[in-house]
């Protein structure tokens, strides 16, 4: 049985300037966006389309805005609306922490959409570019959840290899590293397949469907192992808040996949 080794969650100092892991790792996440959206950008069938690096540097900076204000908005309205409808300014208090995936998927939609129309290009133009570059961005985030010691599993089987306590948690009994099963299974799996899906030439909208339908069928299994908001808890047949929201996800993805379908690949 393992114990969460209790990182600093502050990596350096700089001055009265403290450099946490989390702000990092986010960090990350954008540089290795900003890198294989280039890489992509400079591939058919969007080489042809004239995408360039500066279309996705500029598209980087819509998607970071998309991610922070969708993301902590959804937070506001899925997980805690009563709390924040009798709080409204704590709503801006980010710093405190609170920030949806779900949400910033939905901010970061928006965000395409927008920079899509400025641009006269298609949404699924720009989302079929994006796709692939975003689950290993994902994976950061949750190596920062690890570093934290938040966002920890369910209890485990003692017996379990990895089975690690989460001193943060309170809890004296050895959980399931669900932060890490997500770094795999959403980060690390999901980024494999759609960077191999995305190599050749798809119909339109469909390297977008996969990555909502994969996103969306390996959260709902990573959430099994992942302890549901203590604020929350379970909801209707025994499902968290997190399941959920992947299952509009799914078919929407679902959905998308079968329009795809009648365009031709390009």
């Amino acid at each position: 049985m393992l114990v969460h080794p209790q990182f600093d969650p502050i990596a350096f100092r700089l001055g009265p300037l403290a450099v946490h892991w989390y702000g990092l790792s986010y960090l990350a996440a954008f540089l290795l966006f900003l890198m294989l959206a280039r890489r992509r950008a400079a591939r058919e069938p969007f080489a042809g389309r004239g995408w360039q690096g500066k279309d996705v540097e500029d598209l980087l900076f819509y998607a970071v805005l998309g991610v922070v204000l969708g993301g902590r908005l959804g937070y506001v309205l899925f997980y805690k609306p009563a709390y924040y409808l009798a709080h409204p300014l704590e709503a801006f208090a980010v710093w405190q922490g609170g920030m949806s995936f779900h949400g910033g998927l939905i901010g970061v939609l928006l965000a395409l959409a927008l920079f899509g129309r400025q641009r006269g290009r298609s949404f699924f133009d720009v989302s079929d570019l994006v796709a692939p570059c975003v689950p290993i961005g994902l994976a950061m985030g949750r190596l920062g959840n690890f570093i934290n010691g938040e966002l920890w599993g369910r209890f485990a089987d003692p017996s379990l290899p990895w089975a690690m306590v989460f001193p943060q948690s309170g809890s004296p009994l050895p959980r399931h590293p669900s932060q890490l099963y997500q770094f795999a299974l959403e980060g690390v799996l999901l980024f494999a397949v759609l960077w191999w899906f995305g190599r050749r030439p798809r119909p339109l909208g469909r390297v977008s469907a996969a990555f909502l339908i994969g996103y969306g069928v390996l959260r709902f299994a990573a959430e099994y192992f992942r302890e549901p908001d203590d604020f929350l808890g379970l909801l209707a047949l025994n499902l968290s808040m997190g399941q959920w929201l992947c299952i509009p996800m799914v078919l929407a993805g679902v959905a998308m996949w079968a329009w795809a379908g009648r365009n031709r690949a390009g």
